[in-house]
């Protein structure tokens, strides 16, 4: 068994397991919180991982492409200066997040102690991010299956312990619900920060070469500035999205408890249960970023045509029967959640939203590998404005409200993954049937 295909059934095995935690979780917090506090809960996590996101500078990519590419006496280095560089970052971001963040109106609805909580992921995130970047550069996927399952696991214990004990009030009861989420990141941290001390430990009894800190630093900039303004960009959005979707559905006639209400079952519920299976798409992006890097520094176009065209296949394969089965079970399934009959219809009504994007997420990857990071960042921009220019104006009108919403959803996510396929086969020279031409060259 090839290491692609080793890494990447571990990855979707883990993510399995981690995803019906997932869900669990979701039921747990649907119970307790109800529709209003799920709405409030859900509205609020795009804000937090945006922040979250902005102290990560996307280095689990950056640095897993450079160590994929380069040779292992440069690792080293390369760590050392990228450790120097995050303490530096995450300081500043602190300093910037203290200050910041009490004064964003956002919070205002949740716990005084909640926006507190939020500063307490930064540092987490940004040093475990280093961790995470090497182990997926060499291949050492366990590890991050582990990582990615614990942090599951550990919140839903947290929640199920917590809430079976102890009654809370909806503002308290939404602060609970965050903070298990930072307690099992903070464990995953301690695991994760760790085993690569001890990977790094080996790795400096090892001939190495040194590496200048700006050389370091253009090498992880060149993948981290344009992969993490295109989720910054993303991220953005994510977190204006329940307030634009409020605001269209307000303008239809829905008062804003409603609006609230019904977001929070799209969110909460619809959505959860549409991305379930997208644990896969997610396990390929983690294997395809290094093994893409590494074929594309290599010039093997064949290899990258055939993985190419296993990955399209493989996500053929389950995204389909994926969302038939969400489509005809759609009633039972949301009864899991809550007894509304509105709830199954938006899954039914999203089937295309869920089945495209299965395919974004890995050609995402394969466009960070053969470094069109701009060109994904482009396509982005342009699917999210049309797609959020319709959410408003469609979700706006009295006749079709969160129908227009979910068109616009759909539409945008069409959209992208035709930018991102046509884009791809451009740069391999190879026909929309994935076939290689007879020159076929890396251009």
């Amino acid at each position: 068994m090839n290491k692609f295909l080793k890494g990447t059934l571990l990855l979707v095995g883990a993510a399995f397991f981690g995803e019906c935690i997932e869900f669990i979780v979701n039921m747990v917090l649907a119970n307790e919180l109800g529709e209003r506090g799920m709405g409030l809960y859900m509205s609020i996590l795009p804000s937090v991982f945006f922040i979250v996101l902005l102290a990560s500078l996307e280095l689990p990519i950056s640095i897993s492409k450079f160590v994929a590419e380069k040779d292992e006496k440069f690792h080293r280095s390369m760590l050392q200066h990228a450790i120097q560089i995050t303490i530096i970052f995450t300081a500043v971001s602190l300093l910037a997040a203290a200050v910041v963040i009490p004064n964003v109106p956002v919070f205002d609805k949740y716990h005084p102690l909640f926006k507190w909580a939020v500063l307490l992921l930064i540092p987490l995130v940004s040093f475990s991010s280093i961790a995470r970047g090497f182990f997926m550069g060499k291949h050492q996927m366990g590890k991050i299956a582990l990582s990615n399952f614990l942090r599951k696991l550990l919140q839903l214990g947290l929640l199920v312990a917590v809430y079976q004990f102890f009654d809370f009030n909806l503002d308290t009861a939404v602060l609970i619900a965050f903070c298990t989420l930072v307690g099992s990141e903070f464990v995953v941290f301690l695991y994760l920060i760790h085993i690569f001390i001890v990977q790094f430990m080996q790795l400096k009894r090892r001939p190495y070469n040194t590496l200048s800190r700006r050389t370091v630093l253009q090498n992880l900039m060149e993948v981290s500035i344009p992969t993490t303004g295109m989720r910054v960009f993303h991220a953005f959005t994510h977190a204006l999205q329940p307030f634009l979707i409020k605001a269209a559905l307000m303008r239809s006639g829905i008062s804003e408890p409603l609006a609230t209400e019904h977001f929070g079952i799209l969110a909460g519920v619809a959505m959860t249960i549409g991305f379930f299976p997208a644990f896969i798409a997610h396990s390929l992006l983690i294997m395809l970023i290094p093994t893409v890097s590494k074929a594309y520094s290599q010039n093997e176009t064949s290899k990258l045509q055939r993985l190419l065209q296993n990955v399209l296949t493989a996500t053929f394969i389950y995204g389909v029967p994926s969302v038939v089965v969400f489509y005809f079970f759609a009633e039972p399934l949301t009864n899991l959640f809550f007894h509304s009959p509105v709830a199954a219809s938006y899954l039914q009504m999203l089937w295309p939203y869920f089945l495209f994007h299965f395919f974004v997420i890995p050609m995402q990857a394969y466009l960070i590998g053969l470094g069109l990071i701009r060109d994904a960042f482009i396509h982005v921009v342009w699917s999210t404005c049309i797609s959020y220019g319709l959410i408003f104006l469609l979700g706006s009108l009295h006749d079709l409200q969160m129908g227009g919403v979910i068109i616009g959803m759909n539409t945008g996510t069409i959209l992208l993954t035709l930018m991102h396929y046509l884009t791809i086969v451009k740069k391999l020279n190879i026909s929309w049937s994935l076939k290689l031409s007879k020159q076929s060259v890396l251009k």
